[in-house]
Formats: structure tokens, C-alpha cells, sequence
């Protein structure tokens, strides 16, 4: 099993998951106006996409509709791999949990305990795989703290801290969950420990496989991919780590998932 440290500074990037689509500020409208040619180009040096940047009038940036990079993320080299599975479908990942094998705690906030069977499902599907990273259960002091938020948007998660440690942090909007079945949140939550450990959307470079319409694909900006052995050549479907989920769908870890997991943890 190959495992790969991946490096890039410490995170202050989110991914908010929606039902339709993980931009949240989405538009048809390919302009970012208002940033410089500089920091477009550095935004795609570090592999996002530069389209539709917002400067949020505090020296950051919102790419892709949720993610927001700070002035020292452009300034900082990025080593960053392109996991490729299947013929449009890619892992994208930055930084990687290290000090494996390593036991990551999780913990619910009260306000979320509705969903406390979900995150069981969750943590489940990561520790039937046998990985080298275990999730168990807290009620304070958790590595991960899944917290109760508002706003226009599913969940939110970052990625991990230079140092190697996972994101501390999994934003649910209970209002916006509120009537799903326990196995569509779980399914949420589990994509969100997901950004927490070090993955990216499956989807990256063609946004259509789960949201639908044109495909769109954000180029590589000079980064190689590496076809993750054992997964297929065409399209994998279903993936917990696609960009948009449906209201009701569940997608536990299909094949080319468990295949990608093992091959980083």
C-alpha cells in the first residue's frame, strides 16, 4: 500500500456541501472582478479554479463558490497530486492526516444529537475498512468537532494542517438537513470528515457527473495526475466525495472509494 505526504500551508479553506452543488455562490458568469491578473494566476498555480473569484475585502479570496485562501495560501508552493480514478473522476488532495496509525476523535454537538445515529453510519463506513486511521466517538476534546451552523449550505469542512493533523471542525446546518433520512446525513457527514483527512471532490474536473448541465472541466494547472491502481478506467459513479448529493440519496464508499482510501490510509 503506497501512502504519500502531500504538502500545502495550513488550511483556511472550506467546502460547503449542498444539496445541488458544492459552489455555493455559483453564477454563469466567468469574470473575477476586481482581482488583479496577479492572484488569478497564483490561485491557479495552486490547482483551484480562478474563475469567479470574490475578494472578500480582508485580504482573502473565495474560489469555487466556498473556499477561501488567504493572501499567505497564494504566496506558498504547493505539492499537490491529482489521484486519478476512472477517466474523468479525480481524488484531489493537499495535505494528508500523518502520525499513522493514528486514532481521530469525533464529537456532536447537543443541538445535533438528532443525528447521532448518522454519524455512527459514518464513522462506521470508515472504520469496517481496517484503515490506518480510526474514528471514535468523544463528548469533549475531539480532534473533530461537528458543530451546529446557519447559513446557505449543507456542511462545511476544511482540510488538514500542515503539521498533519485533520481539520477540527465539520459545520452542519441542522435547518437545512432537517426531514433527511439518517442515511443521507450520514452520507454528508462522512463527506466532510472526508475534506477533513485530506480528500477533494471526485468530480473536480468534470462537475457534471453529479450536478448536472455542461461539463466543466477546471484544467490542471500543471499538475500531474496518478491513476490510482485497481480502480476503472471510466467513470465511477456514486462516489461519497462527488460534489453534489441529491435530497434522500445515500452513497456509502463504492469500490474505486475503498480502493483510494486504502491507497492513502
Amino acid at each position: 500500500m503506497r501512502k504519500t505526504i502531500f504538502t500545502l500551508t495550513a488550511v483556511v479553506a472550506a467546502c460547503m456541501l449542498t444539496l445541488f452543488a458544492c459552489r455555493k455562490n455559483a453564477t454563469s458568469d466567468a469574470s473575477s472582478s476586481g482581482v488583479s491578473e496577479d492572484v488569478l494566476a497564483k490561485i491557479y498555480n495552486l490547482g483551484f479554479s480562478n474563475k469567479n473569484v470574490i475578494a472578500d475585502g480582508n485580504g482573502n479570496y473565495i474560489v469555487e463558490g466556498d473556499i477561501l485562501l488567504s493572501e499567505a495560501d497564494l504566496n506558498t508552493k504547493s505539492d499537490i497530486t491529482l489521484l486519478r480514478v476512472g477517466g474523468e473522476e479525480q481524488y484531489r488532495t493537499t495535505n494528508l492526516v500523518r502520525g499513522l496509525p493514528r486514532t481521530i476523535t469525533v464529537s456532536l454537538a447537543s443541538a445535533l444529537s438528532t443525528w447521532s445515529t448518522a454519524l455512527n453510519t459514518a464513522l462506521s463506513r470508515y472504520n469496517a475498512l481496517g484503515l490506518q486511521i480510526t474514528f471514535t466517538r468523544v463528548t469533549s476534546g475531539a480532534n473533530i468537532q461537528i458543530v451546529n451552523g446557519t447559513g446557505s449550505f449543507l456542511a462545511s469542512a476544511g482540510f488538514p494542517t500542515s503539521g498533519g493533523a485533520p481539520y477540527n471542525r465539520v459545520i452542519l446546518n441542522n435547518s437545512a438537513v432537517a426531514g433527511q433520512p439518517q442515511n443521507t446525513v450520514a452520507t454528508i457527514l462522512a463527506h466532510e470528515l472526508g475534506h477533513c483527512i485530506g480528500f477533494r471532490h471526485t468530480d473536480y474536473f468534470n462537475r457534471s457527473i453529479s450536478c448536472g448541465g455542461s461539463a466543466v472541466n477546471e484544467g490542471s494547472a500543471g499538475v500531474g495526475a496518478i491513476h490510482i491502481p485497481g480502480t476503472p478506467t471510466g467513470t465511477s459513479s456514486g462516489s461519497w466525495m462527488l460534489s453534489c448529493i441529491g435530497s434522500g440519496q445515500n452513497r456509502p464508499f463504492n469500490s474505486a472509494d475503498i480502493t483510494a482510501l486504502n491507497y492513502l490510509y
